[in-house]
């Protein structure tokens, strides 16, 4: 019988091996320990040049285009991203297409934030002298000061780390880490400093869960017009349950004759009036079995607010009134439920 020669599979047995569960947790301990160094080492280096090339970002007309090759290139993009997400128009352009035409996408008015941990790398210092003569401001993250990207660029930021985390030496780890770091900070500078609110921030993320709960109102949501079930004061009980079944909301508002709000019937004022024997449905009158005052919400509202509402008083659906107490709108929870607001 041939002997089985395919490889053993890594044993993970044995208690300190380098493959046992201790060894790959005290790996994991030892990478975030040496980046969180990195970090706070990058953090004491925070001087006036951080504050440069914040204020050259401020008054930035156009938009920071970020840009970086390799795992440079990956953080960069991230950069782009969190910039524009937060009040900083900002695009990512790879510097080897940007050599063979994406350059065109780079205006006079913007300005660059190029990546380079060793700030040497050749398809970034190609486009050095195209962005030195259209006049961009060009802002430098590179891990040598002393590098060609660091001595040319208007603004130089620091991001050098005292090792890698890779045991090797070799992966980009802390040094990747430190450049994301420094990016959220410039971010979150532009940010406060401009004045960002939460407002603004759902305005450009209007598909999230907080841009939903930021800019969503119960205009957006209620049903209007002809879908309002409604019925006038002095209606049968019958007539009321006519109105509910055809608007299929499970309420009904019972109105004067400018349509007023005088009060509300609901499913569950219908479950508490079969209930009483005594309660005629063809003869008794809306007014004698309807909720009074009800919970009440404005067009204008944030439908978040609906939700509030309907989760503290415990109801499941509201209805909308104008300044003049007037029936305008209702809504329920199945609404919220469809606008994905609860």
């Amino acid at each position: 019988m041939a002997a089985d020669t395919s490889p053993a599979a890594p044993s993970t047995d044995a208690a300190s091996g380098a493959g046992s569960d201790r060894a790959l947790a005290e790996s994991g301990r030892r990478v975030i320990e040496i980046e969180t160094r990195a970090l706070e080492a990058m953090a004491s280096r925070l001087n006036g040049d951080f504050s440069a090339a914040c204020k050259r970002l401020l008054a930035c007309r156009g938009r920071v285009v970020c840009t970086g090759m390799g795992k440079s290139g990956h953080v960069a993009r991230k950069i782009a991203a969190t910039l524009a997400s937060t009040g900083t128009p900002s695009f990512y352009v790879h510097p080897g297409e940007a050599g063979h035409g994406d350059l065109g996408m780079v205006t006079d008015a913007d300005v660059v934030l190029a990546l380079s941990n060793s700030g040497e790398t050749d398809e970034l210092l190609m486009l050095l002298p195209v962005l030195k003569r259209q006049g961009n401001v060009l802002v430098a993250m590179t891990g040598r000061p002393g590098s060609t990207l660091a001595r040319e660029a208007d603004v130089h930021l620091d991001v050098s780390v005292p090792a890698e985390a890779c045991p090797l030496d070799l992966a980009p780890t802390s040094s990747t880490t430190a450049a994301l770091a420094m990016g959220d900070a410039l971010a979150v500078a532009l940010l406060e400093a401009r004045g960002f609110t939460a407002d603004d921030f759902a305005r450009s993320h209007p598909a999230g869960a907080l841009g939903r709960r930021l800019l969503l109102h119960i205009t957006d949501v209620m049903h209007a017009g002809d879908e309002v079930p409604r019925i006038h004061a002095g209606a049968s009980i019958s007539e009321a349950l006519v109105e509910m079944s055809r608007k299929r909301l499970g309420v009904t508002a019972v109105v004067d004759a400018d349509g007023g709000l005088l009060g509300l019937y609901t499913d569950g004022d219908l479950r508490r009036t079969l209930d009483d024997a005594a309660v005629d449905l063809r003869s008794t009158k809306i007014d004698e079995v309807m909720t009074r005052q009800p919970r009440t919400i404005g067009a204008d509202a944030l439908a978040v607010e609906g939700a509030r509402l309907m989760e503290e008083h415990k109801i499941n659906a509201l209805l909308v009134v104008d300044g003049g107490n007037r029936v305008v709108g209702a809504l329920n929870i199945h609404d919220l439920l469809r606008a994905r607001v609860v």
